[in-house]
């Protein structure tokens, strides 16, 4: 479909799309979609964590038991006096 169109017919397009936006437009054109592209990359990646997140408060609370079972066990030893 494209393969009869040339580099130096693919620069004139461009140069008469710049010509009738601006490069103003175009610039805020390319931001715009840069900032969608990346806000759907967000998206994407945040429905991705809270699964990850969820086993690591579950391996969190684990340490934590374990934590305070070493705590109550040196609280609960007798003490030498010296």
């Amino acid at each position: 479909m494209f393969g009869n169109i040339s580099i130096w017919q693919l620069l004139i397009v461009l140069a008469i799309i710049v010509l009738l936006f601006g490069t103003k437009k175009l610039r805020g054109i390319g931001s715009d979609l840069g900032s969608a592209i990346k806000g759907f990359r967000n998206s994407v990646k945040d429905e991705a964590e809270p699964e990850a997140e969820e086993s690591s408060t579950v391996q969190l609370s684990d340490k934590a038991k374990a934590d305070s079972v070493k705590t109550s066990a040196t609280e609960t030893a007798p003490k030498d006096k010296v």
